[in-house]
This record gives C-alpha cells, sequence and structure tokens, in this order.
C-alpha cells in the first residue's frame, strides 16, 4: 500500500513538473511550436516565458514589444496570445503586420498543407500565402522602432512622430 501511494505522489509530481515547465523558459515555445506542426520562426528568440494551458490557450511574454521582419515587418506587443492547435494559432492577439503602410492585426496563422511549403497569415482584410521557409529560425527582434509603431488599437495607423519629429518640424 505504501509503494503505490508514493508511486502515485511520484507520478503526481512528475505531471505538475510538465505541467508548470513552459512557464519557466521561453526557449521552450520555439520546440512547441513545432510539435504542434508550426515552425519555430513564428516567434522571436526574445522570448521570456510563456504559458500553455490544457486547453490550447497560448500566452507568450516579451520584455517589450518590438519588431522583426518576415515578408514584411512585424510588430510583437509584449504579450502576444493566441489558441494554439495542430498547425494553427489562432484567435491571436499582439502581433502585427506592415501592409502597404498601415499595421494590420494578424488573427491566424496556419499550415493547412505541411507539404505545400505555405503558411497562411489571415490579417483580417486579407490572407497572405508566405513561403514557410521564411520562419525556419526564430528572428531577431529590434526594440528601437517598436515605441514610435502605432498600430490600429492606439487610434492611427502610421508612425508616431519620434525623432523625426512630426510633418510640420521636417
Amino acid at each position: 500500500m505504501a509503494a503505490s501511494a508514493s508511486r502515485n505522489m511520484v507520478v503526481f509530481f512528475l505531471g505538475l513538473f510538465v505541467l508548470l515547465l513552459p512557464l519557466v523558459s521561453g526557449g521552450a515555445i520555439h520546440e512547441i511550436l513545432r510539435s504542434k506542426g508550426l515552425p519555430e520562426g513564428l516567434l522571436p528568440k526574445a522570448v521570456k516565458s510563456f504559458s500553455l494551458d490544457e486547453s490550447g490557450r497560448l500566452d507568450v511574454y516579451l520584455d517589450r514589444p518590438c519588431y522583426a521582419k518576415f515578408d514584411n515587418r512585424v510588430l510583437f506587443d509584449s504579450v502576444v496570445r493566441g489558441n494554439l492547435s495542430y498547425g494553427a494559432l489562432t484567435g491571436m492577439a499582439g502581433l502585427s503586420q506592415e501592409e502597404l503602410f498601415l499595421w494590420l492585426p494578424v488573427k491566424d496563422i496556419k499550415v493547412e498543407d505541411p507539404g505545400s511549403g505555405v503558411i497562411l497569415f489571415d490579417i483580417g482584410v486579407a490572407h497572405k500565402q508566405l513561403s514557410i521557409s521564411l520562419f525556419e529560425y526564430p528572428p531577431d527582434c529590434s526594440p528601437e522602432d517598436a515605441d514610435r509603431i502605432v498600430t490600429p488599437s492606439s487610434g492611427f495607423l502610421g508612425r508616431k512622430a519620434g525623432r523625426e519629429g512630426t510633418a510640420e518640424q521636417r
């Protein structure tokens, strides 16, 4: 009886460790993406930590907003959220992509046919197909312009006046 209780306790703590491991390290998120049929390079190297619950709700934490370049520039907020399932990251918040001088929120990312070499970005007004090879490796994420980029949620599409000044000052 004592051996059974001891074994149950070991199983319990091992299960708890497995559940809490994603909260500890940001590097493991790239491996999780790969295990879910998505490329590792969807999220930047700068991931500080993340949480993934049993329903697939993913919260990724960065030290600060930053931007990277895939096909076009993308802006990662300090928290990126979405629902992770095999081949898809849906219902996203915290990721915007620059299209024709506008910053549009990325709503879904999907790999519908892994053999096609194509990844699909849903940016609301359009679906954009990109080569999956653009996402092989986690990109570097640069914070220097992130404080000057204004996304649709802040009420203006374009760039904030920053070091360059406003249009009237130039």
